[in-house]
C-alpha cells in the first residue's frame, strides 16, 4: 500500500472507484444489478467487475443484500434490472448455473457419507465416474489437512475439519470463480484464524477466483484483494477498498498501521450503515 504517514495517522487509506483493479482479465461483470422481492429492494445498482486471481470480499449490515448477490452470481436466481457479462460475453443470470462454485454458511456434509465421498460429492453429481473422483479426491487430502481421514464420517470431525470436506468439495468442483458465503462464521477464533492462513495458501496454490461474504472486518482485510463494502436496505456498492498489503500474508499484518488504517475506515462505513438499518 502506498500512503504515507500522515494519512496513516489519519485513518486514511486509499480506496478505489468501480473497476479500478484489474489483477487478471474480467471473468465476470456486474452492471447495475436491481432485485426486488416485493415491495422491498434487495439490491439496487450494484455494479463490479471480478477479474481473474482476485480475492474480494463482502461486508456489510444485516439485511443488506449479500447473499441475494450470492444466488445471483451463483445462477440460483436472476435480477430485475442490470446486466452480467462473463468472460465479456453478455448472458443471463441462470447461464451462470454450475458455472460457479458456490459454499454456503452450513458445510451440508451428508452423515451417511464418509469424508472422502463427500469430498466428491459434486464431480459425481456432474458425472465423474466415482472410482475416477475418488482417485483424484485422494490425491487432495494432504493439502487439505484431512489425510487419514477419509474413511471418518462428519460427526467423526471438529468444526474446522468439516470446514476442509466442504472446502476440498469446493475447489475440487473445478470452477474459476468460487463463492464463500460466511465458511469460518461458526468456528472460535483460533481456528478460524488458522483457517483463514491456511485458505489463503490453498487459493494461491490453484490460483482461483474468490468472492467471500463475512461479516468480521479484520478477515474481510486479512483475506482480500478489495473489499466491498455494502449499503443499508436496498443494497449498493458503497465502497471498493483496494487492501494493497503484501502477500503472502502473516497473522501478525493485522497489528500494522497499514491495517489499522483500513479498518477504522470500513469500520465507520459500516457503523454508518448499520444506524440506517437500526432507524428504518
Amino acid at each position: 500500500m502506498t500512503t504515507n504517514s500522515a494519512a496513516i495517522s489519519e485513518g486514511w487509506v486509499e480506496s478505489v472507484s468501480p473497476r479500478a483493479v484489474t489483477k487478471g482479465s474480467s471473468i465476470l461483470g456486474l452492471q447495475n444489478l436491481t432485485k426486488r422481492f416485493g415491495a422491498i429492494t434487495a439490491l439496487e445498482n450494484v455494479s463490479v467487475d471480478i477479474n481473474k486471481g482476485e480475492f474480494i470480499t463482502v461486508i456489510g449490515p444485516s439485511g443488506c443484500g449479500k447473499s441475494t448477490l450470492f444466488n445471483i452470481v451463483a445462477g440460483l436466481d436472476s435480477p430485475d434490472d442490470g446486466h452480467i457479462a462473463h468472460h465479456s460475453r453478455a448472458i443471463d443470470a441462470r447461464e451462470l448455473l454450475g458455472q460457479v462454485a458456490f459454499m454456503p454458511q452450513q458445510d451440508l456434509l451428508l452423515p451417511w457419507r464418509t469424508v472422502l465421498d463427500n469430498a466428491i460429492l459434486a464431480i459425481e453429481l456432474e458425472g465423474t465416474p466415482r472410482a475416477k473422483a475418488r482417485a483424484q479426491a485422494l490425491k487432495m487430502l494432504p493439502e487439505f489437512g484431512l489425510k487419514g481421514f477419509e474413511k471418518h464420517y462428519p460427526h467423526q470431525l471438529s468444526g474446522g475439519m468439516r470446514q476442509r470436506v466442504a472446502l476440498m468439495r469446493t475447489f475440487l468442483f473445478r470452477r474459476e470463480l468460487m463463492l464463500l458465503d460466511e465458511p469460518f462464521g461458526a468456528l472460535d477464533s483460533l481456528t478460524r484464524s488458522m483457517m483463514q492462513r491456511w485458505l489463503l495458501e490453498i487459493w494461491q496454490h490453484h490460483e482461483r477466483t474468490v468472492l467471500f461474504i463475512t461479516h468480521d472486518i479484520d478477515e474481510a482485510i486479512f483475506l482480500a484483494d478489495r473489499v466491498l463494502v455494502m449499503s443499508a436496505r436496498p443494497g449498493r456498492v458503497k465502497l471498493e477498498q483496494r487492501i494493497d498489503l503484501p502477500r503472502p500474508r502473516r497473522g501478525d499484518i493485522v497489528t500494522s498501521e497499514e491495517f489499522m488504517a483500513i479498518k477504522r475506515r470500513l469500520l465507520a462505513e459500516i457503523e454508518e450503515e448499520s444506524m440506517k438499518s437500526f432507524a428504518s
